[in-house]
């Protein structure tokens, strides 16, 4: 019966959000109304049943038919959105060169603003004075950190250049069914040959080339139309994934580790601000780009993955930024992997500064710091845009600085809640280097950037 209430009371919200598309209610507003009622029957559940209770996982099984049906949807169409998207950019150039500038911009905008995270990141920790044995740990904690110690060296085993020689597919079709390592770097490599295989071949096959460009401009009006049906279906998805992490969080825990889930938002809001303030050193308002990137962040914030959020990540740069296509679909595609301010900037160096003390190293000193920020920078390649994908990240840092890495196991029970923090701030990071590209370039449409509203563009 309590299910069956349950079940009854996401219905009803969800057909709240509808009347709300049948009335012309406009997208934003849509979205940010399911926030707030997944923030509120979430924290209903959570008072009136908590995560323990026998009614909480059939319904939230329930929920998933929606939140986690709409995060599938918008994996789905990752693969072909990056491909047609870069494709389609780079046989629209004039000048095949110009593709080299553009990922160099972007790629040093990701790198630099990684090392800058977490730089930020140490001074905050310090500001806090975290240490990693004041954390006590349950016996989830405890057989997670085993688990950890035994994996580290497997993960950590590949080193940095074998982990760029893992970008390039061994077989293309691996990567676009997402079965190889680094799928999308992978799907994105290939787009990019392809791309720039058909400018050249235009003089001296023209007529093929032709029928290369149209297949490849018909496929991405496909897909794009494909995009804005499931972005129609944000609001739907935000509510079912809000509602499921508030209803399932263990409160008791997040209390005991208050101090560092604190510390953790304190240091991705001083990283957001980084990305507002190159913004400003543009001249563009960053007003303006909160805005407009809500939905994006929104959507990343409760998903806990940049890679799902790709469509919406393209979508913003493109409809609501003034961003070309091109530069969207590559910048939004690396930093899915590489150059992630929350995973891999501000993660990994928290738990290093945290863990230095215990075993006799100051954080602070030069031949510590250092190495951290250039180890973190360098091993930003290849960290999955995934939950789970800061982990991962912090073995690998901690490892190449000879650091215990079972400190990621005692933060098991509040992983969910710092992730959701972190993925936006990865998301940000993303469309701030397509930004920045765009406008050094001269090539960004700052009408569609200034203009008042473009949120119901975005999903027509």
């Amino acid at each position: 019966m309590q299910v069956f209430i349950n079940v009854v009371v996401m219905l009803a919200l969800l057909a709240l959000l509808f009347v709300q598309h049948r009335r012309g209610v406009s997208f934003m507003r849509r979205v940010l109304t399911a926030l707030v009622l997944g923030v509120a029957w979430g924290a209903a559940m959570q008072f009136i049943y908590g995560p323990a209770h026998p009614a909480t996982t059939p319904t939230i099984s329930l929920y998933n038919i929606v939140g986690t049906g709409y995060t599938r949807l918008l994996q789905m169409i990752v693969i072909p959105l990056v491909f047609v998207s870069i494709t389609t950019a780079i046989t629209n150039l004039k000048d095949p060169k110009i593709l080299g500038k553009y990922g160099s911009v972007i790629l040093a905008v990701l790198i630099a603003t990684t090392a800058a995270s977490a730089l930020i990141t140490v001074f905050v920790t310090s500001w806090f004075n975290l240490d990693s044995s004041a954390i006590a740990q349950s016996t989830a904690e405890a057989n997670r950190m085993d688990y950890l110690a035994t994996t580290a060296n497997t993960v950590t085993s590949a080193n940095i250049a074998q982990r760029i020689i893992e970008i390039i597919p061994t077989n293309v079709f691996n990567a676009f069914a997402g079965q190889a390592p680094n799928s999308t770097l992978g799907v994105v490599l290939f787009s990019m040959l392809l791309g720039v295989a058909i400018l050249s071949i235009r003089a001296k096959f023209p007529k093929e080339s032709e029928i290369m460009t149209s297949f490849l401009s018909s496929a991405r009006e496909a897909v794009m139309k494909i995009v804005s049906f499931i972005i129609s279906l944000t609001p739907y998805g935000i509510l079912a994934l809000m509602t499921r992490f508030l209803a399932t969080q263990r409160i008791e825990q997040i209390a005991e580790l208050g101090t560092f889930v604190i510390a953790n938002y304190v240091a991705l809001a001083i990283i957001f601000l980084m990305h507002l303030a190159i913004l400003l050193v543009l001249k563009c308002n960053p007003i303006i780009y909160v805005k407009k990137c809500l939905t994006a962040f929104a959507f990343a914030f409760t998903s806990r993955s940049s890679a799902a959020t790709l469509p919406l990540t393209i979508s913003t740069q493109v409809k609501k930024l003034g961003v070309p296509q091109g530069i969207a679909g590559i910048s939004s595609s690396l930093a899915t992997s590489i150059g992630q301010n929350g995973c891999a900037g501000m993660y990994p160096a928290m738990l290093a500064v945290m863990i230095a003390p215990t075993v006799g190293i100051n954080p602070f000193s030069p031949g510590f710091l250092i190495p951290l920020v250039l180890v973190i920078a360098i091993s930003s390649f290849g960290i999955a845009g995934v939950g789970g994908g800061a982990t991962m990240a912090a073995l690998v840092v901690l490892s190449a600085m000879n650091l215990p890495v079972a400190l990621a196991g005692l933060l098991i029970s509040i992983e969910p809640l710092i992730d959701m923090g972190r993925t936006l701030v990865n998301v940000s990071n993303g469309i701030v280097s397509g930004v920045v590209t765009a406008k050094t370039s001269k090539e960004m449409d700052m009408s569609i950037y200034n203009a008042k509203d473009t949120a119901v563009q975005m999903v027509d």
